[in-house]
């Protein structure tokens, strides 16, 4: 497509949007009482208006049912999780029963790993990518030390290349076949949080399972976001937030997915709750732990309903759109996105360095962008002028525009007010 930078264009794409309806269905925070453009649904996604509904079905459930809520609400407390496996096995690419949500991200992956983190003799490396998310970072670090290790020796980082802003695929996989039969585990982050980058899930994962290790992947960055096949890429496990691009709320329920051929095992290594054993006999009490025949044995505890009430509202959205159709918004989204910073960097004589790459299959909704010369000042001016986004140190601007409540006229007006921000910082310089 040929496109042009004008707010007519921008209008037309609009029109043509069969998501454009979707947009009224969010509710926008206001800078000087014009709703802001959103740029930052990698860190947190706007609120769904229908989330209200759910929550309020489950106070007024409380309210009238008080404990016989768990069993005589119109959905049930005891079993409200399993209505979010579904919607979100069509997300990442899974079966129902392979999913299951709980907790939050970090506390599942340091779940997942009593599972699936099991160092013996020689086999006790983790590979991770370089300079991970801070959260993964000590995760990785405190399980390796908890069994043992100096996380110096048993953690193995992938390196980016001298000069280079992404990870090359062979270089990770050349990585794994180097550390090769010491490695236990792969844990590394579907789409990087810094640059954008979606990794080669399929062929990673492939690599690592044929040097004999676990692997397994954080797509906090990636669920909602991108392509996702872990069952068919052979994935052992997953875990993501909900807040991001699943508009769930601060702090909200972590997904999990678990492979089905880990699933009815009794001796495998877990810590185990109440939640994960039996429906047909939890309530008798026993002393044994009868695991459930799906992901659900890794819960321990009932679920929190206030919390999942609204990511189950969000989920209404995703089945009703589907990811086909979001992935295709938001590919030329982002393309159009891409060329106007590319045309407001020549109107303004300015240095902008896209690091996200620019093939669509290796990047999602986000780009992230080096403003050259101009620095935090330009960030702190979009912010004061409706353009909501996020800012990682040391130079780089993160957009990340979600094509369920962004528009084609707001990657104009974007650039817009960027360009303002440009030359009015020049001209007080003068």
């Amino acid at each position: 497509m040929q496109f042009e930078n004008t707010r007519e264009f921008a209008q037309e794409l609009d029109q043509k949007d069969e998501l454009r309806a979707y947009k009224d269905q969010f509710l926008f925070p206001k800078v000087e009482g014009k709703e802001v453009i959103y740029f930052a649904g990698n860190s947190l996604g706007l609120q769904p208006k229908n989330t209200q509904k759910y929550v309020d079905e489950v106070m007024k459930d409380w309210a009238d049912l008080a404990v016989e809520g768990h069993f005589y609400a119109e959905k049930p407390w005891w079993d409200y999780h399993e209505r979010l496996a579904i919607p979100l096995s069509k997300i990442v690419g899974a079966k129902p029963q392979e999913i299951t949500v709980m907790n939050t991200l970090t506390v599942n992956l340091h779940l997942l790993m009593v599972s699936f983190y099991r160092p013996q003799g020689k086999r006790y490396k983790i590979i991770c990518e370089e300079k991970a998310f801070p959260s993964d970072q000590y995760l990785l670090q405190s399980q390796v030390r908890f069994h043992g290790y100096e996380h110096t020796d048993a953690i193995v980082e992938i390196k980016k290349r001298e000069g280079e802003h992404n990870f090359r695929t062979q270089d990770i996989l050349d990585t794994i076949e180097e550390v090769g039969d010491e490695c236990a585990l792969l844990l590394i982050g579907g789409v990087n949080y810094y640059t954008g980058q979606v990794f080669d899930m399929k062929a990673i994962t492939e690599a690592g399972h044929a040097v004999g290790a676990m692997v397994g992947w954080d797509l906090a960055h990636a669920a909602g976001n991108i392509k996702l096949e872990l069952h068919n890429w052979n994935v052992d496990f997953a875990s993501w937030c909900s807040y991001k691009y699943m508009n769930s709320g601060p702090g909200n329920a972590s997904g999990c997915f678990i492979h089905e051929r880990f699933h009815g095992q009794k001796n495998i290594n877990r810590f185990e709750g109440w939640w994960g054993t039996s429906k047909e006999t939890r309530f008798l009490m026993k002393p044994e732990f009868e695991p459930m025949n799906n992901a659900d044995a890794w819960q321990l505890s009932n679920a929190p309903i206030l919390a999942l009430a609204p990511y189950l509202a969000s989920l209404e959205l995703f089945d009703t759109v589907g990811m086909d159709s979001l992935i295709k918004k938001r590919n030329l989204m982002v393309s159009f996105l891409t060329y106007v910073l590319k045309e407001i960097a020549v109107e303004s004589d300015s240095d902008f360095e896209i690091i996200t790459p620019s093939s669509q299959k290796d990047r999602g909704t986000q780009l992230s962008v080096f403003l050259h010369g101009e620095g935090r000042k330009i960030f702190d001016y979009l912010m004061k002028n409706g353009v909501i986004t996020d800012w990682r140190e040391p130079n780089v601007i993160r957009l990340a525009p979600a094509p369920f409540y962004c528009s084609y006229e707001d990657m104009f007006e974007f650039g817009q007010i960027l360009k303002k921000a440009i030359l009015e910082s020049r001209s007080k310089k003068v």
